[in-house]
């Protein structure tokens, strides 16, 4: 196989990867949520909707009742469990080809990069083309339904997938998860330039990553948990599949003293904790606030989240610092936590904003806008996050290292002892 082909087949396989892993988790998921049912064989439109959005596409919500009425809806909220596997399958394979080698010329990098790239647009090029249908609502009984055809007021719903947005935000994504890959990876090579800035980014990168995967795997055994204990199999696997890193990377934040903010009309039933759901429907509060203690006037368990999350951290000081350079100081691996967990947290924080509104006007009643019994909203407190991830990464870093100090020095006694019966 010549060498041009070979680079585009292994462009090709990063790409089925990621597509094959996306699609299998959103099926699934939408098929335990019980989305196989939708009318009109809507089931493959609505697992490529997912894709899109799940890879930060714009997914565009539509309806119309005719010249007397109108519908409206907004969705904007990313299904993290179908990204991480997309974005664990992608860098796996991507990083693959690269496994046994020491360093990597920038142009052959870019040029991985960019026949990736081409073929993924392609790919999203044709999920925007399937992620569309329309769906016909009922207003009510069947006399309701008979007047209002003939009035030509019966609300349609639809949705599809706006291509700029989604091939624009879809490549970024790609670039992104491509970037990450190459960072938390201590194997992969990286041009000459660059290698100057892998003792400082890959030890705390890969310790960032390391929490969030163990959140997740956590997750998911309370998940099982809860299968098995308080029934509900269906929903639960639903949202494993679709939003278990969405309610652990929370958990995450919450823990480190983070804040969401939002709101939950009372007739809207969403798959989430008990408790966070108290708080979100608390009408008294108008916009809840979502923090530890919030959550723990519900549930006192809550409080294990804060212990959890310094648990993790200091974990992740451990091991960003047995895995940096024995000659990183103690302030350096402070700094370098520090920025990892602000940039974390960041990007947590982003990603799990919900945003959701939906309402139905006729003849001028109804109330499609403003914050009413049709909205959903849950939005995290960005610049706190980043002071905290700031805060929290230097102490961790410090204790970290601090730990670390006699594991490299038991090494280092260990290395000395085995050279010395080396010899003659």
């Amino acid at each position: 196989m010549s060498r041009p082909l070979r680079a585009w087949g292994e462009a090709l396989a990063a790409v089925v990867a990621g597509t094959a892993a996306m699609a299998a988790v959103a099926a699934a998921g939408l098929w335990a949520a019980g989305a196989d049912g939708l009318p009109g064989d809507a089931f493959p439109s609505v697992v490529a909707a997912t894709m899109v959005a799940a890879v930060g596409g714009s997914v565009e919500l539509t309806g119309g009742a005719g010249f007397f009425g109108h519908t409206a809806a907004e969705l904007t909220v990313v299904p993290l469990s179908v990204t991480l596997a997309w974005a664990l399958a992608m860098g796996t394979v991507f990083l693959h080809p690269l496994r046994h080698r020491a360093v990597t010329g920038g142009t052959e990098l870019l040029g991985r990069v960019a026949r990736t790239a081409v073929l993924w647009l392609l790919v999203l090029l044709l999920l925007t083309r399937a992620a569309r249908h329309t769906f016909t609502l009922r207003i009510g009984g069947d006399i309701l339904n008979d007047i209002g055809e003939a009035l030509g007021v019966t609300p349609a719903v639809g949705f599809r997938a706006d291509p700029g947005p989604t091939l624009g935000f879809g490549l970024l994504w790609l670039l992104a998860v491509l970037a990450a890959a190459l960072a938390v990876s201590r194997r992969a090579p990286l041009p000459p330039r660059l290698l100057p800035l892998q003792d400082a980014v890959r030890p705390a990168a890969f310790a960032m990553l390391a929490v969030l995967l163990a959140y997740v795997v956590l997750g998911v055994v309370v998940g099982v948990v809860t299968l098995f204990t308080h029934g509900h199999p269906a929903q639960t696997c639903a949202v494993l599949l679709l939003g278990l890193p969405n309610l652990a990377w929370m958990a995450f934040g919450v823990g480190l003293g983070g804040s969401w903010t939002g709101h939950v009309p009372a007739g809207i039933g969403l798959p989430m904790p008990s408790a966070l759901a108290a708080v979100l429907r608390e009408p008294h509060r108008g916009e809840a606030t979502v923090n530890a203690a919030t959550l723990a006037e519900h549930d006192g368990r809550a409080w294990v989240l804060v212990a959890l999350a310094v648990l993790a951290l200091l974990a992740a000081g451990f091991l960003a610092a047995v895995r940096a350079p024995a000659r990183t100081r103690t302030w350096q691996h402070a700094v370098h936590l520090a920025v990892a967990l602000a940039v974390t947290l960041l990007a947590t924080g982003l990603l799990t904003n919900v945003s959701a509104r939906y309402g139905l006007s006729l003849l001028g009643l109804g109330d499609l806008g403003g914050f009413g019994s049709g909205e959903v909203r849950l939005h995290a407190r960005l610049l706190h996050l980043v002071g905290l991830g700031v805060l929290w990464g230097l102490a961790a870093g410090v204790l970290g290292s601090l730990l670390a100090v006699r594991v490299r020095r038991r090494g280092e006694v260990e290395e000395e002892v085995e050279g010395e019966g080396a010899g003659p």
